[in-house]
């Protein structure tokens, strides 16, 4: 007797209906996350197909409000191998959907000194192309070191924790 295997896109579980494709590591280390939102992205194809293939750098990328309208920009799609003259351009601004109030929230808070919205990670969900967007403040550089101490300090207690665990 043959097994049939789950279909993962019916899937009710958000771990398996989200593919992540590119992550913006970078982003919680220069930036204290105030806010996150998700958006969608207006693509065109040959853009989803590279997209799909991993092709995608988040390092550059920020969002910008004007006129009503969250626009996406640094953000570097490669250019799809199998495309033609059709092929879309790498680093083109790209437009965010969000409703109204969300962007009317977001008009507001950018418009705060030092705040700025970052793009933490793309990924697929339910097929359609997602952006998890930060509102986010820019951390100076005496937080930044004070960040990293905290974490090795955590990853010494831990391992001595479990050196205790294991009778060391």
């Amino acid at each position: 007797m043959a097994k049939t295997l789950p279909n993962k896109a019916s899937s009710n579980r958000p771990d398996e209906r989200r593919k992540v494709v590119a992550t913006n590591r970078k982003a919680k280390y220069d930036y204290q996350i105030l806010d996150v939102y998700e958006a969608g992205i207006a693509l065109q194809g040959t853009e989803v197909k590279s997209l799909r293939a991993g092709h995608v750098s988040l390092n550059d990328a920020f969002a910008t409000v004007n006129d009503g309208e969250v626009w996406l920009r640094g953000l570097h799609i490669q250019e799809y191998d199998f495309g033609s003259w059709t092929n879309h351009e790498p680093r083109r601004v790209r437009k965010l959907l969000l409703h109204k109030s969300e962007i009317a929230r977001l008009v507001g808070k950018t418009r705060e000194t030092g705040h700025t919205l970052v793009p933490l990670s793309i990924y697929f969900s339910g097929g359609k192309c997602k952006v998890e967007l930060a509102l986010a403040r820019g951390k100076a550089k005496h937080d930044k070191r004070e960040a990293m101490a905290e974490r090795d300090a955590k990853r010494e207690a831990e391992r001595i924790v479990g050196r205790r665990i294991k009778g060391w």
